[in-house]
């Protein structure tokens, strides 16, 4: 994608990566617009980048999601850039009960919210000259952590909706891209500056570099061992990376 001279709307954007992203492309000039739940956050990162502008956004509903995505086809008509980006990533045991809250949870904001928000702005998207769809998905999508079973499956969900969206919009002007992130030092999980975590700024500067290429996927020299699929050597591959992390647990 083109770097510069876009109109963004990223969605949780207060912290973490989807901060990361809004401070790295506000500072090469676009327009940003940042959303979340909680205003008192979203005022701080504004008011840290003078002209960053923010949004309310409630991802899991459906009323919320048709009404902001009004006020930036109004407000905003030159949105060309939309960076799917909130989530949450609660743990869970696949081997015991399951609250259904919390998986219905997760899978609203990390499946379904990317699916309405991009419902409700795509129409606007197509009409740019030239327009991108940024998904946040995971490497988890690839390698299942075992302790997030419903968390890897969301993920792994919104990567194949990418692959379909993509060859569908092949004809258009808008383009997608997929971001993969391994495990980064955010407070996603816990922020905890676990050697085993990439720096933010790191990945953040790794991954701005991969979305100026025509890359589909953009991954991390750190995530490309797990993004490269082992085929028949899957199952053996997953164990394998789960029993080395239950030998030294996430820190939750």
């Amino acid at each position: 994608m083109q770097l510069t001279d876009n109109t963004i709307f990223i969605t949780g954007g207060t912290s973490g990566i989807g901060r990361g992203l809004a401070e790295a492309f506000h500072k090469l000039g676009n327009r940003v617009i940042i959303s979340g739940r909680r205003k008192a956050l979203l005022d701080e990162v504004t008011a840290a980048n003078p002209g960053m502008k923010a949004i309310e956004l409630d991802i899991n509903d459906p009323a919320s999601i048709q009404s902001v995505a009004t006020t930036l086809i109004r407000d905003y008509p030159t949105l060309n850039v939309l960076i799917n980006n909130a989530g949450i990533m609660p743990f869970d045991n696949a081997a015991a009960v399951i609250d259904d809250t919390v998986s219905q949870a997760i899978l609203t904001t990390n499946l379904l919210g990317p699916i309405r928000l991009t419902s409700a702005l795509i129409e606007h998207l197509k009409r740019q000259p030239r327009a991108t769809i940024i998904h946040n998905t995971s490497a988890l999508a690839y390698l299942p952590l075992a302790v997030s079973a419903v968390y890897s499956a969301s993920k792994a969900a919104l990567h194949s909706y990418a692959l379909s969206q993509r060859f569908l919009l092949r004809d258009s002007s808008v383009r997608v891209q997929e971001i993969a992130p391994p495990w980064v030092n955010t407070d996603l999980i816990k922020k905890s500056d676990d050697p085993r975590a990439m720096p933010l700024d790191a990945f953040i500067e790794q991954t701005m570099a991969g979305l100026s290429t025509e890359a589909e996927e953009v991954v991390v020299e750190a995530a490309r061992p797990i993004r490269d699929n082992p085929g028949a050597n899957e199952h053996a591959l997953v164990n394998a990376f789960n029993a080395s992390l239950l030998a030294n647990p996430v820190p939750v």
